[in-house]
Order: C-alpha cells, then structure tokens, then sequence
C-alpha cells in the first residue's frame, strides 16, 4: 500500500523532469510548486474521467501548440503512461478544470479509441493553478522571451494581479516584467501569433523590431502576412531538409523576416529627399498660411483664418488626423 502511495506521489515529480533541465533558480521554484500541487492532490489517487468532463480556461502561454497526433497514436497503441492534473470546478459538480496536460487531454478528446482519461485531482486557487501550469511548462521546454512577455500582459490584463504578483508566479523580477509588458504593448498580438515563439529571439531583438517598427511607421497587419509567408516557407523547407542538417525554426524564420522588411524600410525611409520648403496653403483661393516639411517633425501654420474655424480644427484636430494617416495607408 505505501509503495503503491508512493508511486502515484512520484508521477508529478516525474513530470517536473521531462525534457531538458531547465536553469538552477527556475528548477527550484518550479519544483516547489509542482510539489505543492502533489500535495494537494486529493487521496493521491489516479482517477478515470470523461475528457468531457474537463474544461481548459487557462491562461494562453503558448504561441506554437504542437500537433498532438503523434502522442494520439502512442496513446492509443501504448496507453497513457503519465496522468494530466486537474481541479475541480468551483461551481459546477462532476466538472473538472485543466492545471496541466493539455496535450494529453487534446489527444484524447480526439481519439476513437481511448474514451477515458487518467488524471490526478488537486484542491488548489487559482493561484496555485498557475503556478503549477507554468512550473510544469518550465520543466519541459522553457517558454520564449515573446511568449513570457505576451503571458506577462494578459495576466495584467485580465487583472490577475499587479506587477510584482506577476513576477513571482514567473518566477522573474519586477523589472523584467515591466520590459515585457512593455513590449507586449508595442508588438500586436496578432503579429507575435504570426511569428509564432521564436525560441533563441530574446529581449533585446524583439525590442529593437518594436522600435524600428515605430520608426518605419510598419503596417503591423503587412507584417502579418510577411510572417505567415516566411514561416510557412520555413516550415516547408525544414521538412525537405536532411534530417543530419540543422535547420532553423520556422518562427526564428518569419521574425528574421519581419525584421529584414522593416529595417528596409527604414533604409527607404533614410534615402527619400526631404523637401524642407514651405508650402503656401489656400482657403477660397486667399492665403491661409503654410506647411513645413523639417528632418523631425511637419508644422503648420494658418494665420489668417476665422477664429470659428480655429477653435472648430482645434477640437477636430485628432479626428482630422486620423482620417489623413488612413487615406495615406491605403494610398502607400
């Protein structure tokens, strides 16, 4: 009976050491919270649950979900050697939710064969939830830098805390929470989903890309198409590739592209003349006042307008600059 009990307190352990090592600091926390969550687990049996039964409202930590065919097929010829965890759900009997075992789960929901899945239940907040999630995710494969960041961002979001909670379920500094919330903010989602993780991309190359973007004035939903293209141009060469040669990941792919597009434009946007002459503006065929074209800047200057009409184009301005910059847009 001990050993029996003791066998089933060790598949969460076990868990934490699939995979490559993660660093020292992060191995410490992430064994703590992993052995939090066994601790928790009611009676440390393993039970046999209905995959739908058991809902997945986590947090999205993942830009690339791997394919889950593969572990299907093991499942289904092997069995399913390691339990998912999950928790019960606050309000609603017999329901489960996800703390970890995603792929699992998404293999056997499915699968036609394997109606079942075994899972360990554990009496933890949502706190400890996440904790577990990304403890369980650190000891497997680390997250990527833009993966952190756009983490960072939607716990701060969806109000899951403040900065320095944040930090300690990312096991990160304050600091380094605040540079990637703030980049969060500069790359749209939507573009960093087209990219996808690019593991290796750290910090100072994704921030550089964010300041270049803003110098370039980029096009983010441009972007995106320039990314999807080149990731699914990697994609296909890497699977035409000899499997002995190294080949690089298809998002390292598309961020190297999106960064070469921009920085082009930046280099077009270098080589253009500035006209710096003033432009005489017109009302009715009078003078009105002028345009200027500087290095840094555009002024403009109207003297000899009605006052009505200031004050209307001063409590207008924004509107009327929105408008402008989208008629450009579609021009360029």
């Amino acid at each position: 009976m001990a050993d029996s009990k003791k066998r089933r307190m060790s598949m969460l352990d076990n868990l934490s050491g699939a995979g490559t090592a993660p660093p020292a600091g992060t191995m410490m926390s992430s064994n703590r919270a992993l052995r939090s969550a066994r601790d928790a687990v009611d009676a440390h049996n393993v039970w046999d649950l209905d995959p739908a039964q058991i809902d997945d409202d986590r947090f999205a930590d993942r830009l690339d979900p791997s394919d889950v065919q593969d572990l299907r097929t093991s499942i289904e010829q092997n069995g399913q050697t390691v339990p998912i965890l999950v928790r019960r759900h606050p309000t609603e009997a017999d329901r489960y939710l996800l703390v970890y075992g995603r792929r699992r789960l998404e293999a056997i929901k499915g699968s036609e064969r394997t109606g079942r899945i075994r899972a360990l239940i554990a009496n933890l907040d949502d706190t400890a939830a996440l904790k577990a999630q990304v403890s369980e995710n650190t000891g497997r494969r680390d997250l990527s830098y833009i993966e952190r960041a756009l983490f960072a961002h939607e716990l701060l979001e969806s109000q899951f805390g403040n900065q320095t909670q944040i930090a300690e379920v990312l096991n990160v500094t304050r600091s380094a929470v605040s540079m990637a919330i703030a980049l969060a903010k500069a790359i749209d989602p939507a573009l960093a989903r087209a990219i996808g993780p690019a593991h290796g991309v750290g910090r100072p190359r994704w921030e550089a890309l964010a300041k270049d973007m803003s110098a370039a004035g980029s096009d983010q939903g441009l972007l995106c198409s320039i990314a999807v293209n080149a990731r699914s141009q990697g994609a296909y060469e890497a699977g035409e590739t000899n499997d002995e040669i190294p080949t690089l990941d298809a998002s390292v792919v598309a961020f190297e592209a999106v960064s070469k597009h921009v920085k082009r434009q930046i280099s077009q946007k270098r080589e253009q003349p500035h006209v710096n002459k003033a432009v005489t503006l017109t009302i009715d065929g009078k003078p009105a006042g002028s345009a200027k074209r500087t290095d840094s800047a555009i002024r403009l200057d109207l003297t000899n307008v009605d006052d009505g009409f200031a004050l209307w184009l001063a409590d207008q301005a924004q509107s009327i600059v929105s408008e402008l910059h989208d008629r450009w847009k579609r021009n360029a």
